[in-house]
C-alpha cells in the first residue's frame, strides 16, 4: 500500500510530560536567539567559493565559525591544504564509554546570482512571514547554526563527545576534501557522523535521506567549421555547430523523456508518494507544461538517472550576425542513481554522445564533473535513536525515510574513510527553501525543530551507548568464564 503525505500538518503543544527532554527543550529555547544572531552574522559575509575575488571572504567566514566553536567550549582549529580554502574542526573528547559524533555542515555558498532576482539583499538576512531569506541562510550556514545550538543547549554536560567538521568547498566541489580528510584522520575519527546538509519532506514531516543521486557531467564541444561563414552563400550544404550540438543533445532522451543513455543503473524508490500537483508547485513548473519521464515521482526523482543541459556557449542573441556557427559547447549535467559508479556512467554517457554525432562533426569533451552516488541501510539502534529524537521535536510526527536527487558527493568519501560509522543526514531546509537560487529562505520554525532533534539526539546516543554497555556487562556476567 502507498503511504500518501502532504503538507498541511497541524502543530500541537510541545512534549512536557518527561522531564530531561523538557528540561533540554528549555535550554533549545534558551539558546536560540543567539543562535539566530550567529546565523545572521554568518549569511552577512558572503563567502562563495568559486569566486576567486571573495576568497578573502571565504576565510573570514572560516575564522567567525570558529570563533563561534570556540566560544561554545570546543578545542578548535582552521585547517587547509595548499590552493584550498579552510575548514574548521572543533572538538570536545568523549566522556567514558561514550560515542564521538561528528556534526557536518559547510560555510561556503553558492553565488548569489541576479541580485534583481532577489526580493532582499541576498547577503542581509531578512525575516518575512516566517522566514530569514538570504544566501546561505539555509544552505548551509543554518547546518552550522543547528549544530551551534545543540552542543550550547548542553553546554558543559555534553553527552557525548563531538567533532564538528564545517567544510570551505562543498559548493566548489570539495577538492582539498580528501586530502583534509587524510591529513586528520585522527581528528574526524568518529562513530556516528550528523550530516546537516539535506532537507525534510515538508513542513511539519521531519526525514532521515537515506540515499542521494550521484554526478556525472561534462563539457561536450562540437566543431563543424574553421571559422564563421557567410550563412546565405554557405548554408544548406555546410553544417553550423549549434545546429549539430542541438540534434546531438535531443538524443539524450526519448519522447517521454526518459533518459535514453544505455548502461546506466536505474530502480524504483520507495512506496512514499510524492502528488504531482505538490511537485508542480514546490518545483514552479509553469502552467500547461508537462512533467517528463515515466514511473512514480520519487521514482523519477530519486532512483533514476536525469540529464539537464545547464549551460551553452553560443554566438549571444544580441552579437548575433547571420554567420554559420563554427564551434558550440553545452554543460550537460547527469545526475546517477544510487548503485551507479560515476566514472562509469560518464563513460556511457560520452559514449552515447559520440555515437549520435551528426555529420560526421568534430567532438570533444572536457571538464568532467564526477560524484559518487549514496544509500544506506537505515536500520539499527543508531537510526531508531535518530527517529525518536525528531518525533519528539516534532511533537509526535513520525519521520519517512526520503531519497533526494542532489548530489552530495563527500559523503561517500566520508563513508570510505570511516566505514563503521553509522551516517545520519537531516534536513535543515524544507521543499520552499530554494536552495542555490533567488530568495533562498530558511522556515524559522521548522528550524527551531532542527536544532531540538539534534540535541535530543546527542542524548538520545549517549543513553544508546549505556544501554549497549549495560547488555554487554550482563551478558558477561552470565558467561560460563564468568563463573
Amino acid at each position: 500500500m502507498a503511504v500518501v503525505v502532504g503538507s498541511g500538518v497541524t502543530r500541537v503543544g510541545r512534549v512536557s510530560w518527561m522531564s530531561p527532554s523538557f528540561d533540554l527543550e528549555k535550554a533549545v529555547a534558551a539558546v536560540l536567539p543567539g543562535v539566530r544572531a550567529d546565523l545572521e552574522h554568518l549569511v552577512r559575509i558572503p563567502s562563495v567559493g568559486a569566486d576567486p575575488e571573495r576568497h578573502d571572504d571565504v576565510r573570514r567566514s572560516a575564522e567567525a565559525t570558529a570563533t563561534l566553536f570556540r566560544e561554545a567550549g570546543l578545542d578548535t582549529q582552521l585547517v587547509e591544504v595548499e590552493g584550498g580554502l579552510p575548514a574548521v574542526i572543533a572538538r570536545k573528547a568523549a566522556p567514558p564509554g561514550k560515542p564521538t559524533v561528528l556534526l557536518y555542515a559547510h560555510h561556503d555558498v553558492q553565488p548569489e546570482g541576479d541580485h534583481a532576482a532577489w526580493d532582499t539583499e541576498p547577503f542581509e538576512p531578512t525575516e518575512r512571514g516566517g522566514r530569514l531569506y538570504g544566501r546561505g541562510a539555509a544552505d548551509d550556514k543554518a547546518g552550522i547554526a543547528a549544530h551551534l545550538a545543540a552542543i550550547r543547549a548542553h553546554g558543559d554536560n555534553l553527552p557525548v563527545g563531538v567533532t564538528v567538521f564545517v567544510e570551505g568547498e562543498e559548493e566548489n566541489g570539495s577538492e582539498s576534501l580528501p586530502a583534509i580528510l587524510e591529513q586528520h584522520r585522527d581528528l574526524l575519527a568518529n562513530d556516528v557522523m550528523v550530516i546537516a546538509d539535506s532537507t525534510n519532506w515538508d513542513i511539519g514531516i521531519p526525514a532521515l535521506t537515506t540515499s542521494l543521486r550521484g554526478l556525472a557531467g561534462c563539457v561536450v564541444e562540437v566543431r563543424t567549421l574553421d571559422h564563421g561563414v557567410h550563412s546565405g552563400m554557405w548554408g544548406g550544404v555546410a553544417p553550423d555547430a549549434l545546429t549539430t550540438l542541438i540534434r546531438m543533445l535531443a538524443t539524450l532522451h526519448d519522447d517521454e523523456g526518459n533518459v535514453a543513455v544505455q548502461g546506466l543503473v536505474s530502480g524504483a524508490a520507495t512506496d512514499l508518494v510524492y502528488p504531482e500537483d505538490r511537485f508542480r508547485a514546490e518545483a514552479g513548473v509553469a502552467d500547461g507544461v508537462e512533467l517528463v519521464g515515466t514511473g512514480s515521482v520519487v521514482d523519477r526523482l530519486w532512483t533514476k538517472p536525469a540529464i539537464s543541459i545547464v549551460a551553452l556557449d553560443a554566438t549571444p542573441v544580441a552579437a548575433a550576425s547571420n554567420t554559420l556557427i563554427p564551434v558550440a559547447r553545452a554543460k550537460v549535467s547527469m545526475r546517477i542513481a544510487p548503485g551507479d559508479i560515476a566514472r562509469r556512467a560518464l563513460h556511457h554517457l560520452q559514449e552515447h554522445l559520440r555515437a549520435h554525432t551528426p555529420y560526421g562533426a568534430q567532438v570533444a569533451f572536457s571538464d568532467d564533473d564526477l560524484g559518487e552516488p549514496f544509500a544506506v541501510d537505515a536500520n539499527g539502534p543508531v537510526y531508531d535513536a535518530a527517529r525518536a529524537a525528531f518525533k519528539q521535536a516534532w511533537d509526535g510526527v513520525e519521520p519517512v525515510d526520503i531519497g533526494v536527487g542532489g548530489s552530495i558527493p563527500f559523503i561517500a568519501q566520508l563513508a570510505g574513510m570511516f566505514p563503521d560509522a553509522a551516517i545520519l543526514v537531516t534536513g535543515v531546509e524544507d521543499p520552499d527553501t530554494r536552495a542555490h537560487g533567488a530568495n533562498e529562505g530558511l522556515h524559522l520554525a521548522e528550524f527551531e525543530r532542527v536544532c531540538l532533534a539534534e540535541a535530543l539526539l546527542l542524548q538520545e546516543l549517549a543513553d544508546l551507548s549505556a544501554a549497549q554497555a549495560a547488555t554487554a556487562s550482563s551478558a558477561s556476567d552470565k558467561s560460563p568464564s564468568s563463573t
